[in-house]
């Protein structure tokens, strides 16, 4: 692990291989172990740069923060290690809310997007006011409150149960701060509906059959809208394809990044 500090936040990160630079930005509230089974089949061609954002994994946290921020730290980290070049960004769930933000921020800095299990539409009032009321929670009961509601609803039915409870101990082990303040900013995020239209990069979007979150119709609706976009529908998967078909969701990123060259 390295670190490095951004807008006052010390923002760990992995950096891997060598070649055209791929950034890679996790879910909510999960970590840069999301990407783990990446890291062998695509660092042999390709710059992997993997940070937690701020308030999750080993990164600091903040009181409050908004979808720009995350960006701007994202944008910040490139300047900090040196990388100049476009960047292919892939962003999972909350970390393609992210992406969305990215792109309109600093989107001469976006060669391609990976877009997986997420969705371009704004939380509607009911979601925004739960997920105020679970910041409530979390902050009188720590992150294993979220840990416990989320955790069954990530994964697909035929999940491996080791990997479900790897992944409730990630979530539980979140910094509550930085939970609260992603809920604040997840249910305040502008809805990326409008920006779809203006994404003219190579862009892949994954998603998991059986993704309950952000299922196959809203990636089926953001392929609609972005002009040259691929759909890839992972089978056997739910909301978090990376670890639970590394080897299809590789294979998808991995056809995907060589029709760049």
């Amino acid at each position: 692990m390295r670190s490095t500090h951004v807008n006052g936040v010390k923002i760990a990160y992995e950096l891997h291989g060598k070649g055209e630079p791929v950034l890679f930005v996790h879910g909510f509230p999960l970590s840069r172990r999301l990407w783990k089974h990446l890291v062998g089949p695509l660092q042999d061609r390709y710059t992997l740069i993997m940070p937690d954002f701020r308030g999750m994994g080993d990164s600091d946290a903040t009181a409050a923060a908004t979808m720009a921020d995350y960006a701007d730290d994202l944008a910040g980290l490139l300047d900090a290690i040196g990388e100049n070049r476009r960047v292919v960004v892939v962003g999972l769930s909350m970390g393609g809310y992210i992406a969305f933000e990215f792109f309109r921020r600093h989107g001469e800095r976006v060669r391609a997007l990976v877009l997986a299990d997420t969705k371009a539409d704004a939380d509607t009032p009911e979601a925004a006011k739960g997920r105020l009321e679970t910041a409530e929670k979390v902050k009188a009961g720590g992150s294993a409150v979220v840990a416990e509601a989320m955790t069954p609803k990530l994964f697909a039915k035929s999940a491996d149960k080791a990997l479900i409870e790897e992944w409730r101990g990630v979530m539980a082990a979140t910094k509550p701060e930085g939970v609260v303040a992603a809920l604040s900013a997840l249910a305040s995020r502008p809805d990326s509906t409008g920006t779809l239209g203006q994404i003219r990069v190579p862009t892949l979007i994954v998603v998991g059959e059986e993704d309950g979150i952000t299922p196959p119709a809203s990636s089926k609706a953001m392929h609609d809208g972005i002009l040259g976009s691929k759909l890839e529908i992972i089978s056997g998967a739910g909301h978090m394809t990376p670890v639970e078909k590394p080897r299809e969701f590789v294979a998808a990123m991995r056809s995907f990044l060589d029709s760049l060259e």
